[in-house]
C-alpha cells in the first residue's frame, strides 16, 4: 500500500502545482510497468479521492499540523493517507502503517510526524471535520471563487450542484441503434445480471459501474459508454438521412458516433489533434460506422473547408468543463476565476467561424459541458445580437428531462450540459 499511497501523493502534487491529472498518471503509469493491475486502479482511486475532497482534508491537516509542512510531496502524502481513512475501507492501522513506511523512504526523519498527524486525527475526527466545515472551501471542497461564482448564479440550487461534483459519477450506456435497441439491450444486460434503467429518451443507466469488458457486447460495437446528458446532443440535433453534417470539434467521437447511428448522413469527424483524431477513428471502427476524418481548426476553415455548405453542425466547443467536474476533480483546483472569460472569447470566435459554414434554414447545435454562464448564455446572447440571420430554438422538451432553457445541470442520472439549438434563417426569413 505504501507504494499506492506515494504514487498517489505524486500525482496529487503534479496536479496542485498545474498539471492535469490524466497526463500525470499516465506517465507515472508509463514508468511504473511492475505494479499490478490492483496496484493501479487503487492509485488511481487514492489519487481522484483526495483531489475530490482536497478542499475539506486540506482544512482538516491544517488543524493537525503546528506549522506549514514545507516538503509538498509529505504533505500530499498526508492528504492522500487522510482519505483513506476517511472515505475508504481500507483499515485505519494499515493506512497509518504504511503512510509512515512511505514517509520513512522518503526521508527518515518525516515518519514520526506522519504517525502523529493521523493518529491524532482518528482521535479528533469529529471535530476537525466539524471545524473544516466552517469554512466554504472545507464544506463544498471547492475553491472559493467556484463557489461564489455557483452562489451567484443557481442561489438556492447551488449547494445540490456544489455536492453533485463530489459524487462518483454515474456511468451510462448508449446503445447502437443500428444493431439493437434500448429494450432489447436491458434484456441482455438482465441476462447478464446487471442492474440498469432506462434514462429518456433512450440512454440506460447501470446501478453500478462494471468494466467494459463486463459489457456484452461491447467489443462487437452493440453499446457505447457515454453520459446520459452527453446524449442529448444528437437528440438536439435531429439529423436526417442524406443531410451533409459537421462534427466541429469531435474527438473522442461519442458524439460523431452517436449521430451516425441515428441516421445515414455524410458526416465530416474535425479535430484539430491527429493523435485525438485517431481516437474517433477507432471509436467508429469498433461500431461499424463510417466518416470523414479531418484535421483541422475549426476555427480556421479556410485552412480545411472545401466550400460545401453544411446542413447540421455540432459546436461542442472547449470550455471549463466544469458541469463534468466529478470525473475530473483535478479541474477544480486547475481552473482559475478568469478562465471562463477567456473560453468565452475562445468560444465565440468558434461559433462564429462555423455559422458561416452553415446554409440557409440549416441548423447548429452550441454544446459545452459546462455550468457557467460566461461560457453559455452569455456567449450565445452576444451572438445573436451580431448575427440577425440567427434564430435561437426550444431546446425543452419531455423527452429530455432535466433540460431547463438549454441548461442540464449534474445530479444522480448525468453530468452537467449546456445546449443552444441556433437556426439559420433562410432567404424568405
Amino acid at each position: 500500500m505504501d507504494v499506492v499511497q506515494w504514487g498517489a501523493s505524486h500525482a496529487v502534487c503534479q496536479v496542485l502545482g498545474g498539471s492535469s491529472l490524466n497526463q500525470v498518471l499516465e506517465t507515472f503509469l508509463r514508468a511504473a510497468p511492475g505494479l499490478t493491475q490492483q496496484q493501479r486502479g487503487a492509485l488511481q482511486d487514492l489519487s481522484y479521492g483526495a483531489l475530490r475532497f482536497y478542499g475539506q482534508l486540506a482544512r482538516v491537516l491544517e488543524q493537525l499540523l503546528h506549522k506549514p509542512v514545507r516538503d509538498e510531496r509529505l504533505r500530499c502524502l498526508l492528504l492522500v493517507a487522510l482519505y483513506q481513512l476517511q472515505y475508504s475501507k481500507a483499515a485505519a492501522h494499515a493506512v497509518v502503517d504504511h503512510a509512515v513506511r512511505a514517509a520513512r523512504k522518503h526521508n527518515a526523519a518525516a515518519g514520526g510526524l506522519v504517525n502523529a498527524v493521523l493518529r491524532n486525527f482518528l482521535r479528533n475526527r469529529d471535530a476537525l471535520l466539524a471545524a473544516a466545515a466552517g469554512t466554504d472551501e472545507g464544506r463544498y471542497s471547492y475553491p472559493q471563487w467556484w463557489i461564489d461564482a455557483v452562489n451567484a448564479q443557481y442561489g438556492e440550487r447551488a449547494e445540490a450542484i456544489l455536492l453533485a461534483g463530489n459524487r462518483h459519477p454515474p456511468m451510462a450506456l448508449r446503445v447502437n441503434r443500428r444493431r439493437s435497441n434500448p429494450e432489447e439491450y436491458l434484456s441482455l444486460l438482465a441476462r447478464h445480471d446487471i442492474q440498469a434503467s432506462l434514462i429518456p429518451p433512450d440512454a440506460i443507466l447501470l446501478a453500478h459501474p462494471v468494466p467494459v469488458d463486463k459489457l456484452p457486447g461491447f467489443f462487437d460495437g452493440l453499446v457505447s459508454v457515454q453520459d446520459a446528458g452527453a446524449q442529448y446532443a444528437a437528440h438536439l440535433l435531429d439529423v436526417r438521412d442524406g443531410m451533409r453534417v459537421l462534427d466541429a470539434c469531435a474527438a473522442p467521437g461519442g458524439k460523431s458516433a452517436h449521430l451516425l447511428e441515428l441516421a445515414q448522413i455524410d458526416l465530416t469527424a474535425l479535430d484539430k489533434d491527429a493523435q485525438r483524431l485517431q481516437r474517433v477513428s477507432e471509436n467508429l471502427r469498433r461500431l461499424g460506422l463510417r466518416a470523414r476524418l479531418q484535421c483541422g481548426d475549426a476555427g480556421q476553415p479556410e485552412e480545411w473547408w472545401d466550400g460545401r455548405p453544411f446542413r447540421r453542425i455540432l459546436a461542442d466547443v472547449p470550455c471549463s468543463a466544469s458541469g463534468v467536474v466529478r470525473r475530473h476533480p483535478d479541474i477544480k483546483w486547475l481552473r482559475r476565476a478568469s478562465d471562463a472569460e477567456g473560453f468565452a472569447r475562445q468560444q465565440s470566435q468558434l461559433l462564429g467561424a462555423l455559422w458561416r459554414l452553415l446554409e440557409s434554414d440549416g441548423t447548429l447545435l452550441y454544446a459545452t459541458c459546462s455550468i457557467f454562464a460566461r461560457e453559455n448564455q452569455h456567449v450565445i446572447a452576444e451572438f445573436l445580437r451580431q448575427h440577425g440571420d440567427a434564430r435561437l430554438q426550444k431546446t425543452e422538451g419531455v423527452a429530455m428531462p432535466g433540460l431547463n432553457e438549454g441548461q442540464l445541470l449534474p445530479d444522480d442520472r448525468h453530468d452537467g450540459f449546456y445546449y443552444a439549438l441556433l437556426h439559420k434563417r433562410g432567404a424568405g426569413g
